[in-house]
């Protein structure tokens, strides 16, 4: 693409009838348009042999992805001695016991994945983020979540709490398994 123009002429030669910078304007909209093809044709063979994700975010990374290639499917807890909360980062396990009952939840918050906190006493969590609030049991109260927390798969071996941190267990989709998910103690 060629622009004539007398104010573009090069200082050293006043007669040039077009200006070479700008001859190269086009050129270089070309490179950038062939590299952007380039790096989205590049981008779509990643997704297509699944190196990359197009919708990746920390969020998504959290327990409903399941567990990691070689981690155990299940975590093990001593039992706890009275009422208590415990949080295993690692895991993303909350582990409660409130009187003979010990519950285990996803840390993540179900409205927007951010991690619960204990509220004193044991009397329950809250989401930092929208101050969700729920009971010891992960009942949902008050805030902007819309049902309880996520239960977790639980059992009973010997004197040790066995949970399955990969596998969620929803009260709105699955109200029966949810209300069974803990262990009397």
């Amino acid at each position: 693409m060629t622009i004539e123009s007398d104010s573009h002429a090069t200082p050293h030669n006043a007669a040039a009838s077009s200006c070479e910078a700008c001859q190269n304007v086009g050129s270089r909209r070309a490179f950038f348009a062939e590299l952007a093809t380039l790096g989205a044709g590049a981008l779509a063979a990643a997704v297509a042999v699944g190196l990359a994700s197009p919708v990746w975010s920390p969020l998504y990374a959290l327990p409903n992805e399941g567990p990691a290639a070689g981690a155990p499917r299940t975590v093990r807890y001593p039992v706890p001695a009275g009422d208590s909360v415990s949080i295993d980062k690692q895991h993303e396990v909350i582990l409660c016991r409130k009187g003979a009952e010990v519950f285990a939840f996803a840390l993540s918050c179900p409205h927007q994945n951010t991690a619960l906190r204990s509220l004193p006493r044991n009397t329950g969590f809250q989401c930092p983020r929208h101050k969700s609030k729920y009971a010891a049991d992960g009942a949902f109260q008050s805030g902007k979540a819309t049902r309880n927390m996520d239960r977790l798969p639980i059992s009973l071996e010997g004197a040790q709490i066995v949970v399955d941190p990969a596998t969620l267990i929803k009260s709105d989709t699955d109200p029966a398994g949810w209300a069974a998910a803990l262990v009397r103690v």
